[in-house]
């Protein structure tokens, strides 16, 4: 990366990595726009506005796209019950279009000539954002600082950046006692590197932010209702502090079912997966709301989706959609194409199902449909109904 004067807009979290690369870009002469993207992130923003500006930048831009996320991201996910190798439900992936596609149209709002990540050249986010930037604005430059000879090998690892961050008086919430990464959404929180490298150690329990840890949850279950129309959550009915309640706003659902699966200790999971750029990688990920819901989801599909429908969709459509998404691939003619087949799939999906919480667990206790494809007498041990036992006849 050469010494420039241009403008450049800046994905800023922040944390660690992005307050480091603002002060290396200010020090090769760019003038620099943060940009935050809130997609539900426990963030003070005000702070983060302030460390932005405190470092050199000309100003920090934050620009709610929570409900945004939630609509075009989490919901077809759960339509379709995305997943990557069996166990990721792609928090982290579900979020990086929605910023790319701000972030472009921020970029052109502010004149700028380059935009710019934190992302490292071992992760997947690196390519995520590459593409979507290529899809969106083919012509706008991308500065890369994890790729360039002069940035990488002067930080070497984390312990470099706390280094530069002490020296430069950057405030950072990462630490050498604790150092690894977070990346986090209204639908997740991931960490990585540091400690978490080696794949047989267990993480810290202070690490964890969201989840509380199943052996504290309560002792006593706590129950939702969900109910959903064409495969999307439409109302949650739970009760706080003893009142009933309800949230139909997909913003305050979402929030809703996190708050309940956080408590209950519902949503974490701790794995080696195979990164998109062709290494392994340790991840542990809290997803406590999506995960309930996606359990739901899949269960009401059970009483209201056609058998063959079914089975194509999760053999041809659920796992390229998550493959798709997961390497950055969301603003491709392929991804589409499988979208529109996912809400074509849905629209029988219609029902509410009744769950469950306990001690890290979300338990179905039941569910019904208008929609049902169920027929009780026809499936009863105990009466004939429409099915006689000759029908079986050939099987």
């Amino acid at each position: 990366m050469a010494s420039g004067t241009g403008r450049v807009l800046l994905a800023y979290s922040g944390g660690l990595d992005t307050s480091v690369i603002l002060a290396w870009l200010i020090e090769r002469g760019y003038e620099v726009i943060c940009f935050i993207a809130d997609v539900g992130q426990e963030e003070d923003f005000e702070a983060a506005k302030a460390k932005a500006v405190q470092v050199g930048a000309r100003k920090c831009i934050v620009q709610d796209l929570k409900k945004e996320f939630v609509e075009s991201q989490c919901w077809p996910a759960i339509m379709c019950n995305a997943h990557y190798e069996n166990v990721y439900y792609l928090g982290t992936s579900l979020a990086r279009p929605v910023i790319a596609r701000a972030q472009i149209q921020m970029a052109q709002q502010e004149g700028c000539s380059a935009v710019s990540h934190g992302c490292t050249g071992k992760g997947n986010d690196g390519v995520r954002f590459q593409f979507a930037y290529a899809a969106l604005d083919p012509d706008m430059e991308v500065i890369v600082p994890w790729r360039d000879p002069k940035f990488f090998n002067t930080f070497a690892g984390r312990q470099e950046l706390l280094d530069y961050a002490a020296k430069k008086g950057i405030p950072v919430s990462s630490t050498k006692a604790k150092p690894w990464s977070m990346d986090e959404n209204l639908a997740h929180c991931s960490y990585e590197s540091g400690l978490l490298e080696d794949p047989d150690t267990t993480p810290p329990t202070d690490m964890w932010k969201l989840v509380v840890d199943p052996e504290k949850a309560s002792d006593q279950p706590e129950r939702f209702i969900v109910e959903f129309a064409k495969g999307i959550p439409v109302k949650l009915e739970y009760t706080e502090n003893g009142n009933p309640k309800f949230a139909t706003e997909p913003v305050e659902l979402l929030t809703a079912a996190n708050a309940l699966a956080r408590r209950n200790g519902v949503g974490r999971i701790d794995i080696v997966e195979n990164r998109y750029v062709g290494i392994k990688s340790r991840g542990c990920y809290e997803t406590p709301g999506l995960t309930c819901l996606r359990k739901a989801h899949i269960d009401l599909e059970g009483l209201c989706l056609d058998r063959e429908v079914r089975a194509f969709r999760d053999q041809s459509v659920t796992i390229e959609y998550g493959r798709l998404l997961y390497n950055g691939l969301y603003f491709s003619p392929e991804r589409e194409v499988l979208q529109s087949y996912i809400a074509k799939s849905q629209e029988n999906v219609n029902g509410r199902v009744r769950v469950k919480l306990y001690k890290g667990n979300a338990i179905i206790e039941g569910r019904t449909s208008d929609s049902s494809l169920y027929d009780m007498s026809e499936s009863s041990m105990d009466e004939l109904g429409g099915f006689l036992p000759t029908d079986s006849t050939g099987f």
